[in-house]
């Protein structure tokens, strides 16, 4: 019953909400200029909002998509195209057809639970932002980080980046591979396998990582890593037809459930 609820909600993104032709597999490539993304900072007025964290792009090679900075890449169509699916599924009145962009140091960054990072295979953080984001994370936050990968763009070297970085952040802090049993996958939705969760563009298998409190996996999960995958390029792309309605559901399921956890743990 879920699913196919999941079905005729994700039907209700036929209008084009910033729908952009071609996806990030495709066309949009201007790695000769730069954009400066046009954002919200909306006021927080006690609704959901699945906020998008922005960060210093730490290379050149980062603004390849459409000349855009790292962190804004599929912002906000994504995050905006995930509420909606989650304001029809369940009983969560999130912020819909608007989305909000906050620093990594800003204390407003407090008032929202679940943050979202984009390509943290190009993120770049200065002292402050590296003590406010430990901060958020250990008072109970939940950061999403979602499309990244090693590939030539990034020197081979995303997983390293991201690592490094996160190292700062949580020194003591160990990352684990997650399985499908894990109760993140169980949330909302029953996603009994990784086989079947859908690539938009990346080669192999996506991973799935994560962080919990203090290390102890009977404690709850802090970070949510999606490696080698970008989920949130089908919310993007999701109203445009270019992928089939079944794998859209997939990342739209795996999305809903990252929030429904984020929010119970």
């Amino acid at each position: 019953m879920k699913g196919a609820r999941l079905v005729i909600a994700l039907m209700l993104l036929s209008l084009p909400l910033h729908a952009q032709r071609g996806g990030r597999g495709g066309g949009g490539f201007n790695p000769g200029f730069r954009v400066d993304p046009v954002i919200d900072k909306l006021p927080y007025d006690g609704r959901f909002t699945l906020v998008r964290l922005s960060f210093t792009t730490n290379s050149p090679a980062g603004y390849y998509y459409r000349g855009l900075p790292a962190w804004a890449h599929g912002y906000p169509t994504a995050e905006q195209n995930l509420m909606r699916i989650v304001s029809e599924i369940s009983a969560l009145h999130p912020l819909l057809y608007r989305s909000t962009v906050i620093a990594p140091d800003d204390p407003q960054l407090f008032k929202y639970p679940v943050a979202y990072i984009a390509e943290a295979d190009y993120w770049g953080l200065n002292d402050k932002e590296v003590e406010c984001l430990r901060a958020y994370l250990k008072k109970g936050g939940f950061i999403i980080f979602d499309d990244f990968r090693d590939d030539y763009r990034d020197g081979f070297q995303g997983w390293a980046t991201f690592s490094a970085m996160m190292k700062r952040i949580l020194p003591e802090s160990r990352i684990v591979d997650l399985t499908p049993a894990n109760p993140i996958f169980h949330s909302f939705f029953d996603i009994s396998s990784f086989d079947i969760f859908p690539q938009y563009y990346d080669r192999s298998k996506p991973i799935f990582r994560g962080i919990y409190q203090d290390n102890d996996p009977k404690k709850r999960l802090m970070v949510m890593i999606n490696f080698n995958t970008d989920v949130s390029n089908f919310w993007e792309f999701s109203a445009t037809g270019f992928q089939p309605v079944e794998a859209s559901n997939e990342a739209y399921k795996m999305g809903v459930n990252f929030i429904v956890y984020a929010l119970t743990h």
